[in-house]
């Protein structure tokens, strides 16, 4: 049986606008976490260094490569799965950004590359954790979640005997070793999100599925 995906072809309108109010949420605690992970400059995350070695191959910005690719992998899945694209995934898309600009404007007096170093760090780590938290409520909404993060989603539900935390470190070491390769910048926090991630999400997930099931009433 399959983890992660989900028929939520019953839902009524009422039960998706609560899904996606529980997504959004879930999707704001996420983006706190990437922004303090990136205004703590020790090392992008593993998905962007991933998209900096394509947007150098073939001269295109950043942003211009992120969504070109989002759309890519949102039309594969579409094609090649089923029960996973939602409309969260959609919002995953395309709500990221102007979050993490948000944050980033409120933060970037708080903590930045200027700060001290124990500071970053701090801010490094706690990153990674409320990343992680906020992945698993995008996830237990079932909703539908970033087209990045449903690669190592689906590649879970078909490897049922390795632990999601595994298929995700897999994953991310995948995006960190094709960007490198391309010209992507790698440091010392790329490599912490590598390790951390995937575990703090499978620490995260059956921790916040009792309480998003109840107020989704299922």
């Amino acid at each position: 049986m399959a983890q992660f995906a989900s028929d939520t072809s019953g839902r009524s309108a009422a039960d998706w606008a609560r899904a996606l109010a529980i997504l959004l949420a879930g999707l704001t605690v996420a983006h706190l976490g990437v922004t303090l992970f990136l205004q703590a400059n020790l090392g992008t995350d593993t998905f962007t260094v991933f998209i900096q070695g394509l947007s150098r191959v073939f001269g295109l910005t950043v942003g211009t490569v992120h969504v070109i690719v989002l759309c890519i992998l949102m039309a594969v899945m579409l094609a090649g799965t089923k029960g996973y694209v939602k409309p969260g995934t959609v919002v995953c898309a395309f709500c990221g950004g102007p979050i993490i600009d948000a944050f980033t404007w409120l933060l970037q007096g708080a903590v930045n590359g200027g700060s001290p170093l124990g500071l970053r760090a701090v801010s490094m780590l706690a990153g990674c954790v409320i990343l992680s938290l906020g992945m698993s409520i995008v996830i237990n909404s079932k909703a539908g979640t970033g087209p990045n993060d449903l690669v190592a989603i689906i590649l879970s539900d078909h490897l049922p005997r390795i632990e999601f935390r595994w298929v995700r470190i897999a994953c991310d070491l995948f995006f960190v070793a094709a960007g490198f390769a391309l010209g992507g910048t790698v440091g010392v926090g790329t490599i912490v999100a590598v390790a951390l991630t995937g575990p703090l999400v499978q620490f995260w997930l059956p921790r916040t599925a009792r309480p998003i099931s109840a107020l989704l009433g299922e």
